[in-house]
């Protein structure tokens, strides 16, 4: 199968990159972080989540935060909203897309959300009928589809039905996500060539954690198998706080720097995007965790 031409990267940093931070983020670095990435190009940013602060504190602020970021025609900016309250309170803020999750494992859905995946599932449905109501875009997460802090190994045979059970119910694309970044490529190609079979690869995209060092290769393998959407993270940002160890997303400078390598457009500035990282790295007072930018930052 031949390269795609084109990716379109999915930037999680101010909404998964920024929830585990253990220091309070005020509202306008959140917004200058999305703003620095709407000037770096990117056309989709997951800027907040709308969920209670007692969960996740680092979320609380999120409709202030969209209020006060510089929107450009034709970018995305999407929030999670796990429940109905979540969505009604997205839509309020003025949000036009919001994301979803499931797991594809039993345990870590208990673990996460208190529920099994078909009580998880269900929950979503007047998620579903209030998003066709009010015109807004779903768009769906599994998590732990190559492997589980609690069940260890998860196989594509897993995964195939919950990515299906997302995409019935509405979800225009479902996201797979390596939590804990255990996948290697030879899963990577598996996981997408069986959950293929019942969700259409232009619907599916990728979410690679960078725990075992093997993020990038799993990208690549996404790519061989005709995947053109990855979710990344500024700087590397991120973690799971269900998932004892899992470092952060994959940074999506080196995302971009493999990706041009390839000859893959993306429409991204590399520099500006490191630049970004740089800021919000500063901000939180921590190393940049992307490979490219601390090898750019040495030159």
């Amino acid at each position: 199968m031949p390269l795609p031409k084109e990716v379109r990267l999915v930037e999680v940093g101010p909404r998964d990159g920024l929830q585990n931070e253990a220091q309070p983020i005020s509202v306008a670095d959140k917004v200058r972080l999305v703003d620095d990435l709407t000037e770096a190009g990117l056309a989709y940013i997951e800027v907040g989540s709308f969920v209670s602060p007692k969960w996740v504190p680092q979320m609380a602020g999120s409709a202030e935060v969209f209020a006060g970021i510089h929107q450009r025609p034709g970018v995305t900016y999407a929030a999670l909203a796990p429940n109905l309250r979540g969505f009604e309170d997205a839509l309020a803020a003025g949000v036009k897309e919001v994301a979803v999750f499931a797991a594809a494992s039993e345990a870590f859905s208990q673990r996460n959300i208190n529920c099994s995946i078909s009580d998880s599932l269900k929950r979503f449905e007047p998620i579903m009928e209030a998003a066709r109501n009010h015109g807004v875009r779903i768009r769906g997460y599994v998590s732990c589809v190559l492997g589980c802090p609690y069940e260890g190994k998860v196989s594509a045979e897993q995964v195939a039905p919950v990515a299906r059970a997302l995409h019935d119910m509405g979800c225009y694309e479902v996201s797979l996500g390596d939590t804990i970044g255990t996948g290697t490529a030879g899963d990577t190609r598996r996981l997408f060539e069986v959950v293929s079979a019942q969700v259409p690869r232009e619907r599916l995209a990728g979410h690679f954690h960078d725990t075992y060092g093997q993020a990038l290769a799993n990208v690549y393998a996404s790519l061989l198998e005709g995947i053109s959407v990855f979710d990344s993270s500024v700087a590397g940002l991120g973690g799971c706080p269900y998932a004892k160890g899992a470092t952060g997303n994959i940074a999506s400078e080196d995302v971009v720097y493999l990706l041009q390598g390839l000859g893959i457009a993306t429409g991204i500035d590399l520099d500006r995007l490191i630049a970004a990282g740089q800021r919000i790295s500063s901000v939180l007072g921590r190393d940049n965790g992307s490979r490219v930018a601390r090898a750019r930052s040495a030159q």
